[in-house]
């Protein structure tokens, strides 16, 4: 399986914010759209950073309340790994692994085209389980 296999299911949409958005708006996009992390779009779709409620959180700490009135740009997660659409979930659960990371975006020509999270990962894995015992069972009943 690949990355726009998921995506085919999943959709593409993704949430973004802009870097000179603040940290306020972000949460506020955050909260709306109930998602844990926003891709920082630059101009015509580029990537130019991720933030995540754990950024929020970990600047929030260090630097206090004030942060909520910065910019974006000031707690945002850069360069950002990325994978392209044709990329394996075997190739993908490896890179979530080993970088400690749950947000990848997909990446087509240095334009942002969706977003896979562990989760998405985690549910299509278990989709292909479900899959093999179904057979598993019928092929042993039938």
């Amino acid at each position: 399986m690949r990355i726009t296999d998921v995506l085919r299911r999943k959709g593409d949409l993704v949430v973004t914010i802009q870097p000179q958005d603040t940290v306020r708006a972000l949460l506020d996009a955050l909260a709306e759209h109930r998602v844990g992390a926003l891709v920082v779009a630059g101009a015509e779709g580029s990537v130019e950073g991720i933030v995540s409620e754990r950024d929020v959180v970990r600047h929030l700490q260090a630097r206090g309340a004030g942060v909520l009135e910065e910019k974006v740009s000031s707690i945002m997660t850069s360069p950002v790994h990325t994978a392209a659409p044709e990329t394996s979930l075997d190739e993908l659960m490896v890179l979530m692994t080993e970088r400690r990371i749950r947000h990848v975006p997909v990446v087509v020509d240095d334009r942002l085209r969706g977003i896979i999270s562990i989760g998405d990962v985690v549910k299509h894995r278990i989709e292909e389980l479900q899959s093999e015992r179904d057979q598993l069972t019928a092929y042993i009943q039938g």
